[in-house]
């Protein structure tokens, strides 16, 4: 199964949702269109602002092309959609930025980070890359010792302290330990406390003067883990890991178990950050790059 397919079968309950429903909107084409275009959109969770201003804008293109087919409406708000997404740029380490590129993944507790740290190497593993991983959540032993199962599993080094251990320590050892083997990525697992707000904070700025110390030319990437199925509560989350971290990109999970990933596109449209990666599955392959246009076209789409 090539991957649109993989999109396409990993949205299908979403698609379920929207794809019908619009296709039908643009067919019969009553006075109700924007109207139903909206409803149908703030029912995925795109959310009611931005459906408000997607069809604004499609009904701003359309007056300014009366003899426009539905066809052509149709591609224009599928286009419209897939322009809400930050352009994808490389985060690959290069002979200006050397290895090791570090991943730094953050979000709350129950998004699925550890399991996201595994299939990300997962991922890394597969293209031919040497992994490390990093267990800086220490705050949870079951955290410390799913990476370890990650790390047997896909034969990857797990660098880990004892439950309680300082977090900026372990990321301090996952990213010497890298340079030292000249491994290609490290990636750190870290907790998410977001009830105490000034701590994470400390410690996510303690993790990060550590890594700028220890690799000052190596590409870094803050990931914010968000689970699908919250809906519009990501956007919260979204926005108090704005205000505590770095956030240079999104992973957003379990995108196969919900209705409402819509919230994608309303995140995208929240902060110009890049989604990197969508979680469709269990399967360690179930990570799939994010790709905009496959995405918008995976939910508008009944064929």
């Amino acid at each position: 199964m090539g991957i649109l397919d993989r999109i396409r079968e990993g949205l299908q309950r979403t698609r379920d949702k929207v794809a019908q429903s619009i296709e039908a909107v643009f067919h019969r084409r009553d006075s109700r269109f924007y109207q139903e275009i909206e409803e149908i959109l703030i029912s995925a969770d795109v959310g009611p602002v931005v459906s408000k201003e997607i069809v604004a804008e499609l009904q701003t293109w359309e007056k300014a092309h009366p003899g426009a087919t539905s066809t052509e409406s149709f591609a224009h708000l599928e286009t419209a959609l897939a322009k809400v997404f930050s352009e994808i740029t490389s985060w690959e380490a290069s002979p200006s930025r050397p290895a090791p590129l570090v991943i730094l993944l953050v979000g709350v507790n129950g998004v699925g980070k550890t399991t996201t740290a595994g299939k990300l190497a997962s991922r890394f593993k597969e293209e031919g890359k040497s992994v490390i991983l990093g267990a800086a959540d220490t705050f949870r032993a079951a955290a410390i010792e799913q990476l370890r199962k990650w790390g047997e599993r896909l034969d990857v080094p797990v660098v880990h302290q004892k439950p309680g251990a300082d977090p900026a320590s372990v990321a301090f050892d996952t990213v010497r330990a890298a340079r030292a083997r000249g491994l290609d990525v490290a990636i750190i697992d870290t907790a998410g406390r977001l009830q105490n707000k000034q701590n994470l904070m400390s410690e996510l700025k303690k993790i990060g003067s550590i890594i700028g110390r220890e690799a000052p030319d190596s590409p870094v990437e803050v990931l914010l883990v968000l689970d699908a199925t919250i809906g519009q509560n990501a956007l919260s989350q979204l926005d108090e890991f704005m205000k505590i971290a770095p956030v240079s990109g999104l992973i957003l999970t379990k995108l196969d178990g919900t209705s409402r990933g819509g919230v994608v596109i309303a995140l995208a449209r929240r902060h110009p950050i890049p989604v990197r990666f969508i979680g469709v599955g269990e399967k360690a392959d179930d990570l799939l790059p994010f790709d905009p246009a496959a995405f918008v076209r995976s939910i508008l789409h009944t064929h």
